[in-house]
């Protein structure tokens, strides 16, 4: 008998009344799908901002200027399958014109506004796109010369004339709305540089993949979601964006990246649902910890002692008292009223997914790709593995292949959620899908007998060591995430002999600039991280031991969500690691 409870919820059956009168057949397109909320909550708050004014939509004001945005594109000539591009700060606006986009049938393009100008025209430019909706400090750099059909600006100051809000009034146009099936958004991956990769997905994909999942965790009309991570990255898009308005819920619109802020808006927007990266949730825990522990021993070990009481509580019992028990804590960072953390985009400490659920926060992680919409597994809130990503979706199907001597092997996933290829590159296309229409993701780990899925690392990312044994990056840098002093480390393969061309485990370490501050002295910075090496080392099997410490002295590249750029950085130092 499975010692996990059984649940047989299904919260898409919602959509059962609505079908044959806002859509027809299993799933229903966005568009579709946002009527369908702006019907059953026509007054409640849908996008929500404080800065820089706020601005807080209803459903149907969200609807009245969505359709005014749809209507007008119609008549400047934007027909279905066009391609249109969005790229922005997190904003009600944003949120706008990516509905307006897809409700004339056209294919919306989020781009990542953290790139450079150049780097935003080169994946635009790859998908040929109608025009573009852009943020107002970068309007009149990109797209010059009238390159791109139209620009519309999602901010008012100095734009007011061809500003989202501001667009003329052309009066009730002759679209229709796209269905399931139809291609809904373009979502790059890579190819800033070379040849991009724009993964192609359907309303169907995203709505089913925001339904299914919900499998593992209720949502109310009640919840607020906030937006704090950029909305153009897959995650957001589906985790908050697209899960807000399929239950008609509002999204509160963060800006700023900052500790502080954060809290000002969680409190402000009552932020019950709550997304993040791992590095926020880390911190963020420490934080509280250091703040208990600054109240003496007795206190930090009676804190200790509420843990392990609030979770065997909540773990065996399923009764959750961490709210009351931590209250005066959670209540000091605006979360005593947020209901469900969600980290993504990364691993988590089991040590940090296990504290906040003691504190009495749902707290929960997933694991999905930009190719399939792009949630694959979710750990049950009432029911979940702290080193685990959680279960597979309903209607997901996962298998492994290539599988090694401890049973990990490369995961992959057929079903509802899966992209419908690459635009306009065939050759990756084939080389991700096999020949029965299984995605291969690339990710490499296993399933127990109680159906949680375990990532262990990349496949691409392996490091054979000299022994012959597979050791994978990813699972050793999982170790030093709750070192505070390390701001950030890549662990990869070195030369250990060059002679004998053996290969060993090396870590690149940056140290926190907290660390920094203390610690001036290069020799001194290079004992002190080979000390926090050698504590992980201590709880490592030999082969997976770090053998090589190298500290830097500037950050890694990363990425938008927080990753770092692992082969930049390989090419970097490939000096150091090879010197042998």
């Amino acid at each position: 008998m499975s010692k996990h409870p059984v649940h047989s919820y299904t919260p898409w059956n919602r959509l059962d009344p609505y079908r044959g009168k806002f859509f027809e057949g299993r799933w229903p397109s966005l568009p579709q799908m946002f009527n369908i909320s702006a019907d059953r909550r026509p007054d409640s708050p849908c996008f929500e901002a404080f800065s820089p004014e706020h601005i807080c939509l209803t459903y149907t004001q969200a609807k009245e200027k969505i359709l005014k945005v749809a209507d007008y594109l119609w008549s400047i000539g934007v027909r279905k399958g066009d391609r249109v591009a969005l790229s922005g700060k997190n904003s009600p606006q944003w949120a706008v014109a990516y509905f307006g986009i897809i409700y004339t049938g056209a294919i919306v393009a989020p781009v990542d506004y953290s790139l450079s100008d150049e780097e935003i025209e080169h994946l635009v430019d790859f998908i040929e796109i109608k025009g573009i909706f852009i943020d107002g400090d970068r309007f009149e750099r990109i797209g010059q010369n009238g390159k791109y059909g139209f620009k519309i600006s999602l901010e008012e100051k100095e734009h007011e004339d061809c500003y989202i809000f501001n667009l003329p009034d052309v009066g009730k146009q002759p679209y229709s709305l796209p269905v399931a099936d139809d291609l809904c958004a373009f979502l790059f991956t890579s190819g800033t540089t070379g040849t991009p990769k724009a993964v192609m997905l359907t309303h169907g994909n995203m709505v089913s993949d925001a339904w299914l999942c919900q499998k593992w965790m209720n949502i109310y009309d009640s919840d607020v979601f906030y937006a704090i991570l950029p909305i153009h990255h897959a995650y957001t898009m589906l985790a908050v964006f697209i899960e807000s308005v399929c239950n008609g819920t509002k999204i509160v619109f963060g800006k700023r990246f900052a500790t502080n802020h954060i809290i000002r808006e969680v409190k402000e927007g009552g932020v019950t649902m709550f997304l993040a990266v791992p590095l926020f949730y880390n911190k963020l825990l420490a934080g509280m910890i250091k703040t208990i522990e600054e109240k003496g021993k007795l206190a930090s070990v009676f804190f200790r002692f509420l843990l392990v009481l609030s979770g065997f509580c909540k773990k065996v019992l399923h009764i959750n008292i961490g709210k009351k028990l931590f209250g005066f804590v959670l209540d000091k960072i605006s979360f005593k009223n947020v209901r469900i953390c969600i980290s993504g985009g990364g691993p988590l400490p089991p040590s940090t997914f296990r504290t906040l659920n003691q504190m009495g926060i749902d707290f929960v992680q997933g694991y999905g790709l930009t190719e399939t919409s792009p949630i694959i597994s979710l750990n049950p809130v009432f029911d979940y593995e702290e080193k685990s990503v959680g279960k597979v979706a309903a209607e997901v199907e996962v298998k492994f292949i290539n599988t090694d001597e401890q049973g990990n092997g490369e995961i992959c996933v057929r079903g509802p959620i899966v992209m419908q290829g690459y635009f306009n590159n065939p050759e990756a296309t084939a080389e991700i899908f096999d020949d029965e229409g299984w995605l291969k993701t690339g990710d490499v780990g296993y399933m127990d007998n109680q159906g949680f899925l375990y990532i262990t690392g990349r496949a691409k990312n392996i490091i054979v060591t000299e022994g012959g044994k597979n050791v994978f990056p990813e699972e050793i840098e999982d170790r030093f995430q709750t070192f505070e002093d390390i701001g950030q480390i890549c662990v990869t393969g070195c030369i250990l002999d060059r002679n004998k061309k053996s290969e060993g485990i090396a870590a690149i370490i940056y140290p926190s600039s907290e660390c920094s501050g203390k610690i001036t002295d290069a020799e001194e910075m290079q004992i002190h991280m080979e000390g926090i090496v050698d504590r992980v080392n201590e709880n490592l099997l030999p082969y997976k031991r770090i053998r090589k410490v190298f500290v830097i002295d500037e950050p890694m590249e990363i990425t938008s969500t927080k990753k770092i750029k692992r082969f930049t950085v390989k090419e970097k130092y490939k000096s150091l690691l090879s010197e042998g």
